[in-house]
């Protein structure tokens, strides 16, 4: 009994043994088949991924409008998986700040950038030189230049020890930037210490750049197979088959770029101000109420992306308040001189950079400075004129003017003045048709004297 009941479970045990062994190699087989069954049909699908490149053109100083227009379209570029942003400059600099942001931007980007200094005859000027020599890639068009990054906002505006605190600062800056790029530090330095300026041959010759492109679809080719390194890490650039995009700069910030220029909004600025003491001066005529205060909020949101000096805006405030008071006030014109200097300096002072692109313009701010105490002085002269005149309405209007006698007057008559009968008495007899002038207004009786 105890031999068949091992018989049994030894012959269970290896047909249990037996059935997984053959369940194993079935399973194993199976998935093999399964699998050829599912890649066929799935090598037949599949796509290759969809490859882009965008692009931005820049044609500009490098304002906080620009460096938003940038930083923004890093961030489409990167959120589309692009494989390169391609950023097209011509810039004759710009704000160092603004620079330090795009800079910053470009250094940790998940995407390739890519700066083409394009098309022929740009510059990659001052701040552009930074930016150029930031990208994973710089490129220029021929006949195009680079260089002269020297830093123009301290010129006339800080002592000696802090303009070498400033040249050594950005110095290094461009140092750091070439060196972490694999471009040449020493040319980097030479752009900020002495100015140098270069073009697209030179450029390559000196390992600024990394390479020469007569167009876009050039550079596409050229960029092709390239590895950069990116915020993510190496990245080798496929642009052989990628569709271009372009940004375009769309509608608000080109509005902005346009009444960010420094004369454009101080023009906006004085239009406001002069729209509202019209409207203030006239009430109810609304123009000159609505028109100025849309121009002075279009202003203002211009100045805060422009570095403004607030003294400045104080003194063109305080000449155009004291032009108003010229208008009231009997000062001999001193108060009018003094509304021309106040807003002569203060349009001098407005915007705190000696940038030439960024400063205002004299051709902008003598004729507005001329225009305004002109307009002031001549609505000066006409209300002390006015106010000289005689007053031809009212009871006013009436004293010293001539009529005639329609009946005889005493104590009490009629006579006919400013094609009104009017009831009158006189000092002395006057006959029916003398000429009489009248001399004072009691109610609604005239006092009269014969002529």
């Amino acid at each position: 009994m105890k031999k068949t009941l091992s018989w049994i479970t030894l012959s269970l045990s290896f047909l249990m043994i037996l059935t997984g062994l053959v369940g194993m190699a079935l399973s194993a087989d199976e998935p093999k088949g399964k699998t050829k069954k599912e890649k066929l049909p799935a090598e037949k699908t599949v796509q290759p991924p969809k490859r882009e490149v965008y692009t931005i053109q820049i044609d500009a100083p490098i304002t906080p409008v620009v460096t938003e227009y940038i930083i923004k379209s890093i961030d489409k570029a990167t959120k589309a998986e692009a494989e390169a942003l391609i950023i097209e400059l011509d810039t004759p600099g710009g704000l160092v700040e603004s620079t330090r942001e795009i800079v910053k931007k470009m250094i940790v980007s998940d995407v390739p950038i890519v700066v083409y200094v394009s098309p022929s005859g740009s510059r990659a000027a001052s701040a552009g030189v930074f930016i150029t020599i930031a990208a994973n890639i710089a490129a220029m068009a021929p006949s195009t230049r680079i260089g002269a990054a020297s830093p123009v906002q301290m010129q006339g505006k800080m002592d000696e020890t802090m303009a070498k605190k400033v040249t050594n600062d950005l110095a290094a800056m461009a140092r750091g930037l070439a060196e972490r790029r694999g471009k040449n530090p020493k040319w980097a330095e030479d752009a900020v210490r002495k100015a140098v300026s270069i073009t697209e041959k030179e450029a390559l010759r000196k390992n600024v750049i990394d390479l020469i492109a007569p167009d876009m679809e050039t550079l596409i080719k050229k960029i092709h197979g390239r590895t950069v390194e990116t915020g993510l890490g190496q990245k080798t650039i496929r642009t052989k088959t990628a569709e271009v995009k372009e940004i375009t700069m769309g509608f608000r910030y080109k509005l902005l770029e346009v009444i960010s220029n420094p004369n454009i909004a101080y023009i906006l600025m004085i239009l406001g101000f002069y729209g509202l003491y019209f409207e203030l001066a006239n009430p109810g005529v609304i123009l000159p109420g609505v028109a100025g205060a849309i121009c002075l909020i279009l202003a203002f949101y211009a100045l805060q992306t422009l570095p403004i000096n607030y003294a400045g805006l104080m003194l063109i405030i305080l000449g155009i308040g004291l032009f108003i008071a010229e208008a009231f006030v009997t000062s001999g014109g001193v108060l009018g001189v003094g509304g021309v200097v106040a807003m002569l300096f203060g349009s001098v002072m407005l915007i705190d950079s000696p940038s030439p692109f960024m400063k205002l313009s004299w051709a902008v701010i003598v004729p507005v400075v001329a225009v305004s105490a002109a307009l002031f002085i001549i609505s000066l002269t006409v209300a002390i004129k006015v106010h000289k005149e005689k007053p031809d309405t009212g009871k006013e209007g009436l004293l010293g003017l001539e009529g005639e006698a329609r009946t005889d007057i005493h104590a009490g008559g009629q006579i006919f003045v400013h094609g009104e009968l009017w009831n009158a008495h006189c000092d002395e007899p006057v006959l029916k048709g003398d000429r009489v002038v009248v001399e004072a207004v009691e109610g609604f009786k005239l006092k009269v004297k014969k002529i």
